[in-house]
């Protein structure tokens, strides 16, 4: 099964929107997620700071900021095309 990950922080409302979005989605599109926080972690913080929520499709860069409910469906698409 495809696996999304949401790289955010605690508090973050951009990430929390973007876990809602995307659990809103999951049974539809049939994917799992995976919610990784960066509190406290220095390398994470480094990589992602203040572009959180980063997204990924089995561990391929997706986007960050937001999730675009048409972009990801498409990335999702073309992904699994590719596998």
């Amino acid at each position: 099964m495809t696996l999304v990950t949401i790289y955010g922080r605690t508090g973050c409302h951009l990430c929390e929107d973007a876990l809602k979005l995307l659990q809103s989605m999951r049974d539809e599109l049939n994917f799992e997620i995976e919610e990784i926080l960066i509190d406290g972690n220095e390398e994470l913080e480094k990589l992602y700071g203040e572009k959180i929520p980063v997204t990924q499709i089995d561990g391929v860069h997706h986007d960050f900021w937001r999730v675009d409910p048409e972009r990801f469906k498409s990335s999702l698409e073309k992904h699994r095309q590719r596998q």
